[in-house]
């Protein structure tokens, strides 16, 4: 769950009032990530914008 916070596909819902993933997975995919068969989400992309700016520096 803590690479969920910086992911990009971790996104706040306003009118439920949480947040969820909005990667757009099929329900095998669901499926094998529920089951642990990843050490890590295979979908997770870094939300940080300004990761690339600051390896330039």
């Amino acid at each position: 769950m803590n690479l969920c916070l910086s992911c990009a596909y971790y996104v706040y819902d306003e009118e439920y009032d949480e947040y969820y993933c909005d990667c757009r997975m099929d329900e095998d995919d669901y499926w094998r990530i529920s089951q642990s068969r990843y050490e890590s989400c295979p979908f997770y992309r870094n939300g940080d914008e300004y990761l690339v700016v600051r390896k330039q520096m």
